[in-house]
Parts: structure tokens; sequence; C-alpha cells
């Protein structure tokens, strides 16, 4: 008797036991199941697009570089920078760095930080400077530039023949034929004084122009005309 008593006291004991238990793990897995089901319903991670690079800006045009002769253009109007000229470049609140005075190269170009060599030979000095602050602009913010011309070795004149002192002539300033004459010191006594020649060079084509000493001295329709650089006055 006392064991079957037994016997059923320990079966109640398992069983609420195992009521206990199986209450206890509902409730776990009512919560788990709104977890799944919202993970389940949630979009798949989709990989992080990548966004094309905003293209780089497009470097400014360049202003073309047009070289002219100085045999073509007329001193008293206009200036070329030559080879030998002395010129003073100055880039605002960038100086000493970018700043130099350079001379002109036999080449016709001069060497300067950040843009190295550049023509200037056959340039005016306006031409120059719109080159230079364009090539700067690559490295400075809105440069401005200012190019001077410090000393001019380029503009000269040969005077040969029949003059005191024939030779090379650099002008500072636009000068005419008869100035020229007078710098070689005048003609000598065996000039022939109608028969001067000013040959000037213009590409491949040498021009030949007449002038008639004696015609300018007496005043009459003989032009004292001015002469360029390279020309040759020849006084036979």
């Amino acid at each position: 008797m006392n064991r079957r008593l037994y016997a059923v006291t320990v079966a109640c004991v398992c069983l609420t036991s195992s009521l206990f238990a199986q209450e206890a793990r509902e409730p776990s897995l009512a919560a788990s199941e709104p977890a799944t089901l919202a993970a389940a319903n949630e979009p798949a991670a989709t990989p992080t697009e990548l966004l094309p690079s905003a293209p780089a800006p497009a470097a400014a045009a360049r202003t073309p570089v047009v070289v002219r002769d100085a045999n073509s253009v007329d001193l008293s109007k206009e200036y070329l920078i030559g080879a030998e000229d002395l010129l003073d470049v100055l880039v605002w609140k960038n100086c000493p760095d970018l700043c130099r005075t350079v001379p002109v190269r036999p080449d016709g170009k001069v060497s300067l930080p950040l843009v190295n060599d550049i023509q200037a030979a056959g340039l005016s000095p306006a031409d120059l400077r719109q080159q230079l602050t364009e090539r700067l602009a690559e490295f400075v913010q809105s440069p401005e530039v200012s190019v001077i011309v410090r000393e001019v070795h380029s503009v000269k004149v040969s005077v040969v023949g029949a003059v005191k002192m024939p030779g090379h002539y650099e002008l500072k300033s636009p000068a005419t034929v008869l100035d020229l004459i007078a710098r070689a010191q005048g003609l000598n006594e065996f000039a022939s004084k109608d028969k001067i020649v000013v040959l000037r060079q213009n590409g491949a084509t040498t021009t030949r122009m007449p002038f008639n000493y004696r015609k300018v001295a007496d005043g009459s329709e003989q032009e004292n005309f001015f002469v360029r650089a390279g020309d040759i006055i020849v006084v036979p």
C-alpha cells in the first residue's frame, strides 16, 4: 500500500514539472516567431551602389600662339619682343617665387617657374602676358601677370658702305633712315647720295627700297621712312 502511494506521488510530481516546463517554453517560442517573421519579411540587403564620380572640369582652351616677324611691324606703332631682350615677369602676390627677370634666348623662349619654357619672341608684351596667365592658371588661382620689357636689345639695323662708321646699331626707339645715317657719323666723300638702298627681309623675300639722300635733304617728295628690325642700309 505504501509503495503504491509513493509511486502515485512521484508520478504527480513529474507530471507537474513537465507541465511547468512546457508553459515556460511556449512564451519564448511565441516571442521568437514575430522576430523570425519580421526577418523573413525584410528585403534582402543589396550591395551599395557606386555612384559615378563627377567628371573633372575640362581645362580652359588656350589662346593660340601667333608668332609674328618683327620685320612686319612698324616700331612706331607696336613693339614685338625679340631675342636678347630682358623681361621682368611679375605675378601679383606670388613674388619672389614666380617673379623673374629673364633674358629672351636665341631660340625666342624664356624659362619661368611652373610653365618652364614658353615662346616670347614674336609676341607683344600683352600677348605674352595672356599666354602666361593661361599657363599659370593651372597652378595659381586667378593669376595677375605683368610683363615689362626692361631692356631692348633685339631691334638692330645695319649700316654698310660709304659711311664713316659702318656697323650694327641697336634701336631703343623708332628711327628713320636719316637717323641711322647720322648714327653712322654721316656719309663719306665717296658716297652716292642718290643710290642708297634699304634691304628689308619679308620671310624668304628681300625687298629693296630706294632712298635718295639728296631729295630728303632738299625737302622734296622722297620720304624719310622709319626703319624696322633687321633692315640693312646700303650706301654705295
